[in-house]
């Protein structure tokens, strides 16, 4: 495998020479204007003075802890920080001698894989290709740098697999993902290659395959530089040049030859014979915070080596001369673009066509949407009469199309791109691969057939001819033109708020409160005439207007309805059935139609060159979280304390698993519409004992995860389902994963449980309240919860915020490590653990194998998977299984016995090598060259088939006797219920745009209101048209409450679903907290909105009016939460599908309402009477209406001289509501919500008692 000789025919590229001098990267805390913000307590130094030299042709590496400034130093260079009033950079890099990073060709590895999940491995690499490589190249030439990167990078077997996102999309392992990143960023061929952690996630022997090619590349003058945390030995022999970086303080810059005899001669004894010299460097340059004193030395020695690096580097690293005309915070993208408009606009439609055809869901959502909208719709409207009633009905029907169809797809439109598309465009934008208007441009052309046009023709054939209009070729086909117009505005108008901001609530937000702006002057709730002056100009620049206009004037120009007092025209009491009469109450022209469909265009244009202006200036945002103080007393206390208690505890009661024979495949749904089986895990037989660290080894892909899902009952929800055989036992005992679950704690893979709002101390301090036992107080489980904390090394960033991918907190490894120190508050009887030391140092990878060592010892079962392992940390490991790809069992025993089993196999262990890398080698398959691909499946395959399992013996497993499982007991509700609302207020002051989010929409459409309709008169268009209006802009609360949940409930959920499989804290728990942090900002938000929308509005200026708004306004908002909820349960992992299917539910529940169709087939009034909008329209059209008296001019009499509306009870008898008692209606509106409610929480019930089966 060491002679393999890297043959990538990338070109060679001009060589790039990087230099850095003092750099300083510092986190600014927010404090009082009087207070001096040079005090060293309000900034968080993260790099401090730092100088390298990284030249070219070489192989970088950048080390250090956890937590070091890795990853910071890596991003100054790379400028991949984004501008941020939190963040003062000083300092200077210089490449080539230039200070701006586009004066060369480079490229970035972000920790995080951002990759679209449906196209495979081949496919994504060859899009990149396509992208990054020169246009003169052929396609023959493309296709074989592929093949070659593929081969390379050791993703040969699953070169044809979908790359997935390890979530609902399953796919690649997380190793495979890396390498596929990797390779995206090599077709390139930069001359400087930033690779942050590209190791983290793979195994020993990917991982030096992955090195070895990175290393043959700088032989073409490239310049590599990486953060990794702990290579094994023959990586770092690889490493040309070295920087060792503790706390933000650089220890050595210079040849990696050099390192160790530089460390020797400052701390004599550092480095011990046969050791790995990277963890040699890691441990000296730790500081062990375990006990005060162990603590004190390591500073000390810290101290001693920052002094004499910073002496060092005056002399190594000269200053350097430069033009100062860039700034290192700056995006300095490049702007030669690696291929040509048209070039980008076909690849990126390809592959926008191969991304939409295989996403099944989406197109589902989007079809579903459009079919049941146009199914329901068109019963609600079901062959329309020609009547008084049913004239005011076609108004409705036809502004449902201008209105709440478009409404639904805005709203998915702006999910789908926030949660996934952006991402990925924000990623190769900055890459400098492609532009702004070939994304635009492609996107529309790859959606066009299969959802641009497909969706409103769906829609228009199914909801216009249900309704009974005019059965006309060219009416209807106009029809559908106004509908796809519509559809291409409003995919265009959601690209426009997704350029405002890439958060969901935010641009969610921009696009209800613009969308609510456009359909108030569209003229059909309230009169275009009898607008206020102020803002009567809008209607000219609202889409709704035109769309409503073009619709009106198709249907109704040159019309006569079934006039009851004859069929005369001239009529004099026939003129309400006039098609012209219709429209010019409604302001519209007979036959006004070419303009508005000018108009319409106009509006896709105007969109389109705001998204592209906006995304052109406006880049993705993101800041660093400052550290949270604690007071002086807690500190003193928390100084004072020991670090970690290692007195001997006494021993538990332990568990011994046994399996025999498990195994696991996926049956799932191929393209072709048949079932495929997926084998995960082969006849695994196995033993994992109490009191020993039990590891499983293997390779990417080999099912190491899949294997802990299986124990844990964690397995991941897909399409397709999981078929499971084999027996489990505990001590003797037959036992189901169900069983287990209850009693074990298990740290996963991603860190993807983590408040990002809480510190890391918090974090502990919450989960500590929440898991340990009742008959602790609390000072004694957050005394508990600092042991652990010191004992994970967290000390040092104990008052940090965690932060996410916006708000860059705490480093990856120290994320990985509040993970660990949450599950082991408890001291669990069973840890089952997935990769605990991927991403981390050695020295801390050490420290926690240090503490899972210590929990065995009292008895406990530990089971671990993990990829790359010191020789040292092979010590620690009890019970040892090496798993090979396809989930098949290559060894199974004592780590101790493992080099002499493989020895009698013929194979044996060099004296210097590390166990864990030689075993991981011996069963990996090297897939980068034919010969030896060939080489190494037969040598494993002699592997597989010379083990034989041997199942336990009846005696052995009676030896522990049978004893119960002991389940975890959740808190109950009285103690987790305040620790939730105290957790729940720390974020929410941290995080204020959640009580924005619930309150700016419901206020922001009551000013909306106010400005169109106040004040409102007693007029005839007052009765027949604006106060109905008014009433019927109420009702779309409901599609709030949705939003609402839609941005807040999906990640409170999934935060939910892991701790309650922790057995944490109740449903019950978290629905009433929950509860508490949404109603009383819909309290708040209601009442402010019934100022607006009621007394501003003049609805009714009374006490009693003003209350009742208000009350209708927190129910229908609540009540869309609520279905939100129901939703977003049910379709946890498709929200796009969620949103839609909640979308048509509310949108029927608009027409239904009693105010857009008056006619309505029986069946659906029945439906009718669970819909929330039914009670709410009733009383709010009573007290509105009761007892009040109109006017009206003489143009609008009747012959008889009376007013068609003179009273309200004339407007309530149009509607049906005259006999209505509204104070019963208020009721049942109440009674209607707190059903709603009761459902959600009984489908999140019904869920979870599924979770885990």
């Amino acid at each position: 495998m060491n002679e393999h000789q890297e043959n990538l025919s990338l070109a060679a590229v001009p060589s790039v020479h990087v230099r850095a001098r003092d750099v300083a990267a510092v986190v600014k805390k927010r404090s009082n204007k009087n207070v001096d913000l040079e005090s060293p307590d309000l900034r968080n130094h993260v790099l401090q003075s730092v100088s390298a030299d990284f030249p070219s042709g070489s192989l970088c590496a950048i080390m250090g802890a956890s937590g070091s400034g890795k990853t910071t130093l890596l991003n100054v260079m790379a400028h991949q920080l984004p501008a941020s009033a939190g963040l003062v950079l000083s300092g200077t890099v210089l490449y080539n001698g230039s200070p701006k990073l586009s004066s060369v060709s480079h490229a970035y590895v972000p920790q995080t894989d951002i990759l679209l999940p449906v196209l495979t491995v081949r496919e994504t690499l060859s899009y990149a290709a396509s992208l990054r490589l020169p246009p003169n190249l052929s396609a023959l030439e493309r296709y074989n740098l592929v093949e070659e990167v593929i081969t390379e990078l050791g993703l040969k077997d699953c070169a044809d697999t979908r790359v997935g996102d390890g979530a609902s999309h399953g796919g690649c392992s997380g190793g495979e993902r890396r390498r596929v990143s990797i390779g995206v960023q090599l077709l390139g061929n930069p001359s400087v290659l930033f690779c942050d952690e590209p190791t983290t996630g793979l195994d020993a022997t990917s991982a030096y395959q992955l090195m070895s090619t990175l290393k043959s590349l700088t032989g073409k003058g490239r310049t590599i530089i990486c953060s990794i945390h702990q290579p094994r030995h023959d990586i770092f022999r690889l490493f040309d040049h070295l920087m060792l970086l503790s706390q933000g303080s650089s220890l050595y810059c210079g040849p990696a030859p050099d390192a160790i005899d530089w460390f020797v001669r400052l701390v004599p004894g550092s480095s011990e014979e046969q050791s790995n010299p990277a963890d040699t460097l890691v441990m000296v340059a730790a500081i062990d915070t375990r006990s005060p004193d162990v603590e004190a030395t390591s500073r000390a020695r810290h101290e001693l080596l920052r002094q004499a690096w910073s002496l060092e580097s005056v002399t190594r690293f000269p200053p350097v001369s430069y033009t100062p005309d860039a700034s290192l915070i700056k995006d300095d993208m490049s702007t030669a673009l690696s291929a040509p408009f048209l070039h980008q606009t076909w690849t990126l439609t390809c592959r926008d066509v191969c991304v939409t055809s295989r996403d099944y869901m989406g197109l589902l959502a989007c079809w579903i949407e459009a079919i049941a909208m146009g199914v329901i719709c068109g019963f609600t409207f079901l062959d329309l009469p020609k009547t008084l009633s049913g004239i005011r009905s076609r108004e409705a029907a036809l502004y449902s199309v201008a209105g709440l169809q478009s409404f639904v797809i805005l709203v998915y439109e702006i999910l789908r791109l926030c949660h996934k598309d952006i991402k990925v465009f924000d990623r190769e934008r900055r890459e400098g691969v492609i532009a702004v208007l070939p994304w635009i441009l492609s996107r529309r052309l790859a959606h066009a057939l299969l959802e641009d046009i497909a969706v409103p023709f769906l829609f228009s054939v199914t909801f216009y001819f249900m309704c009974g209009f005019d059965a006309i070729a060219a009416q209807f086909f106009k029809f559908y033109a106004v509908m796809l117009l519509n559809q291409f505005i409003v995919v265009s108008f959601a690209m426009f708020c997704v350029s405002v901001s890439r958060d969901f609530a935010a641009a969610s937000t921009v696009g209800n409160l613009l969308y609510s702006l456009m359909v108030f002057s569209g003229g059909f709730f309230i009169q275009a005439d009898t607008l206020p002056v102020y803002v009567r100009w809008i209607k000219w620049v609202s889409y709704s207007f035109y769309t409503f206009g073009a619709l009106a004037s198709n249907e109704f120009t040159g019309k006569f309805y079934d006039c009851p007092s004859g069929e005369s025209v001239l009529e004099p009491d026939c003129v309400q059935y006039r098609g012209d009469f219709i429209l010019r109450n409604l302001s519209f022209s007979p036959g006004w139609f070419t303009v508005p469909i000018c108009a319409l265009i106009g509006f896709i244009v105007v969109f389109n060159l705001g998204s592209i202006g906006l995304l052109q200036v406006k880049r993705e945002a993101g800041k660093m979280a400052e550290r949270v103080g604690a007071t002086a007393g807690y500190k003193e206390k928390v100084k004072e304390k020991a670090i970690i208690d290692l007195r001997e505890r006494p021993l538990v009661a332990g568990y011994d698993l046994e399996l025999w024979d498990i195994a696991l495949s996926l049956k799932k749904l191929s393209p072709k519409g048949r079932w495929e089986r997926l084998s995960i895990l082969s006849n695994i037989s196995t033993r994992f004992e109490a009191g020993q660290v039990n590891v499983i080894l293997g390779p990417s892909g080999s099912g190491k995860s899949s294997l802990l899902n299986l124990l844990s009952c964690r397995l991941p929800s897909t399409l397709g389902y999981f078929v499971t055989s084999g027996t489990l036992s505990v001590n003797g005992a037959h036992i189901t994963p169900l069983d287990l679950q209850g009693s074990c704690s298990y740290v996963m893979q991603h860190d993807n449980s983590l408040f990002p709002d809480l510190s890391v101390r918090e974090m502990l301090h919450f989960s500590a309240q929440l898991r340990l036992p009742c008959h602790m107080s609390k000072a004694q489980k957050e005394e508990r919860a600092d042991e652990v904390l010191s004992a994970m090394g967290l000390d040092d960033c104990a008052d940090n915020l965690i932060g996410n991918d916006i708000v860059k907190g705490i480093s990856g490894g120290e994320r990985r490590r509040v993970s660990i120190a949450i599950q082991l508050l408890t001291e669990p009887r069973i840890l089952i653990a997935d990769e605990p030391t991927s991403g981390l140092d050695a020295f801390t990878a050490s420290s926690i194998l240090d503490a899972l060592a210590a929990l065995a010892k009292e008895g406990r079962t530990v089971i671990i998977t993990i990829h790359q392992s010191r020789s040292e940390l092979f010590r620690h490991f009890g019970h040892l299984v090496v798993l090979a790809k396809g989930g098949q069992v290559a060894y199974s025993g004592q780590a101790a016995d493992m080099i002499s089993y493989f020895s009698s196999l013929g194979y044996s262990c060099p004296q210097d090598c590390n166990p864990s890398d030689w075993v991981l080698d011996l069963v990996s398959v090297d897939l980068r060259n034919a010969d030896v691909e060939y080489a190494s499946k037969c040598r494993l395959e002699r592997i597989l088939q010379s083990y034989v399992p041997s199942k336990p013996s009846l005696e052995e497993t009676k030896l522990k006797g049978s004893r119960p499982m002991i389940r975890k007991q959740m808190a109950p509700l009285w103690v987790s219920f305040p620790v939730l609302i105290r957790r729940g207020l720390v974020i929410l002051r941290r995080q204020p745009n959640i009580g924005v989010t619930r309150v700016v929409q419901v206020v922001g459409l009551g000013g909306i209101i106010s400005l169109f309709f106040s004040p409102i008169g007693r007029g005839y268009q007052d009765a027949s048209v604006n106060i109905v209006g008014l009433i019927q802009e109420i009702l779309p609360f409901y599609f709030v409450g949705m939003l609402q949940n839609a941005a807040l409930y999906p990640t409170e959920r999934d935060m939910f679903y892991q701790e309650y499989t922790d057995n944490a804290y109740s449903l019950e728990a978290f629905m009433l907290a929950y509860i508490c942090f949404e109603v009383p900002f819909e309290i708040f938000a209601s009442l402010l909105f019934s100022l607006l929308g009621c007394i501003a509005a003049n609805l009714r200026r009374t006490i009693a009016m003003y209350f009742v708004v208000a009350l209708n306004c927190f129910c229908i908002v609540n009540c869309g939460e609520s279905l939100g909820i129901v939703f977003n349960t049910l379709f946890s992992d498709e929200t796009g599908l969620a949103l839609n299917l909640t979308g048509v539910f509310m949108s029927i529940a608009q027409f239904m309402g009693g105010l857009m169709s008056v006619d309505m087939p029986g069946f659906l009034r029945g439906v009718n009477y669970i819909s929330p909008l039914k009670y709410a329209t009733a009383n709010l059209m009573g007290y509105a209406l009761r007892g009040v008296q109109f006017h009206c001019d003489d143009s609008q009499k009747l012959p008889d001289g009376s007013c068609i509306f003179g009273t309200g009870e004339d407007v309530l008898k149009l509607y049906g509501l005259e006999d209505v008692d509204e104070a019963k209606m208020l009721g049942a509106l109440v009674g209607v919500t707190v059903i709603y409610r009761l459902v959600a929480y009984g489908i999140l019930k019904a869920r979870l008692s599924r979770i885990g089966k």
